[in-house]
Parts: structure tokens; sequence; C-alpha cells
């Protein structure tokens, strides 16, 4: 049968890089794992908290890490940066005062630079969350999906495909259902594909969300 394997970890090295840059000895490499994890979450749970608007949005597309011996440089690439900042430095010592508080490393600095995506509806984790919103405020699945596409198909990308796996609008018997639109060639390396997955909780219980987008090929 066919073998599912992340589209991402299959493109390494081709179309895709790795997300934290670091190097570490084999004894001290699941605690880095651990740590990176850490100020992911870390990053997450304060845009949560902190949202200038009530729409529940994060809007972060990834967070990249990059360590060196004295310094761990975080890079968040987002979509709706009035979200976060709203034009001024404050939001980002704040987010650093916190991050830095998880840490109780002493010899490291920690610097978070924020960058913004340029078209935010291209990028597979805000279309999740996008997607998760709806699906939490009782819209008709169906519905969110053909929402999430028609965004995507604003920002020129070859394809998308979305699917939703779960006690859909609360039937009992769980179900997966999927929609593509365009091309979505996974087989292919050289096609540049973006893909999340992203978990929701809703009132009927947890429903998997995942998202192929075919940017592009070389």
């Amino acid at each position: 049968m066919g073998q599912k394997i992340n589209p991402l970890g299959f493109r390494l090295g081709t179309t895709q890089s790795h997300h934290s840059f670091w190097f570490a000895q084999p004894q001290n490499y699941s605690a880095g794992i651990q740590e990176d994890e850490k100020i992911r979450n870390c990053i997450k749970d304060y845009v949560q908290k902190n949202k200038r608007t009530s729409s529940g949005f994060e809007g972060i597309a990834r967070i990249q890490i990059k360590k060196r011996i004295d310094l761990i440089q975080v890079i968040i690439h987002i979509g709706f940066p009035n979200l976060l900042i709203e034009g001024r430095t404050r939001g980002i010592e704040e987010l650093q005062m916190n991050v830095q508080k998880e840490f109780h490393s002493v010899n490291r600095r920690l610097n978070i630079a924020i960058t913004r995506v340029e078209k935010p509806y291209g990028q597979p984790n805000i279309l999740a969350e996008y997607i998760a919103l709806q699906l939490k405020n009782r819209v008709s699945f169906r519905k969110a999906m053909k929402k999430a596409i028609e965004l995507t198909e604003q920002t020129d990308t070859k394809g998308i495909q979305v699917q939703i796996a779960g006690r859909i609008d609360g039937k009992e018997i769980a179900r997966v259902e999927w929609i593509r639109e365009g091309r979505v060639p996974l087989q292919t390396i050289r096609a540049k594909i973006d893909h999340c997955s992203y978990t929701t909780r809703t009132i009927y219980g947890v429903l998997g969300i995942k998202i192929w987008i075919f940017v592009d090929e070389k």
C-alpha cells in the first residue's frame, strides 16, 4: 500500500530547508529539540494571549530558530503583523522577556525578529487556523474548505488539497473528508509543496486538518 510520508521531510535538501539550524553533540541533541519546542510553544502562547483582535487568529506561518554558542536567534514569519506588535517594538521586547523567563540560560542571549509574509493565505498554517476557526463557529466544513481554497487561489498557487478528519459536524462516526483544487504532485520531489497538519478542539472532539499547497516547480 502507499506509504505516507511528510512532504516537507521528503523534500529536505531539494526544495525544503530546515526550520531549525544548530549543531549539538549526540548526548545533547534531544535537549536541543525540546528547547526548540519550548520556544515555539512559548511564542504561540504569548501571541494567543495578547491578540489585538478578537478573531482568535494567530497568523504565524512558521518560526525559524538558529542557535550559536552565545545566541539564539528566532525569526517569526507572521501573516498579519499588527496582531502581535501594531507597529511597536514593545511587543517584541515583552515577548523576548517572556521566552527568556522560560529558559534559565545565563550564557545565551535571545534575539527575536519578525518578518512579514507577503501572501498570508498562501501559507498552510494560517489557512488551517482559518478553517479551525470556522469549524469552531459551527460553519459547515465544506463551506469552510471551499472558502479556504478561494483565499488560496488569490495567491497564485498551482494547487491545494485540504483534508479534515474526525467527528465532522458532530456525527457519531468519525470520517475523513478532503477536497482538491489544481495539481498537488506529492510524488515529485522537485515540486515545492508546503504542508501542515493542525489539530483543533471542537465541542464534539478533536478534528485534524491537513493542508498541502503546491507552490512552484523548480
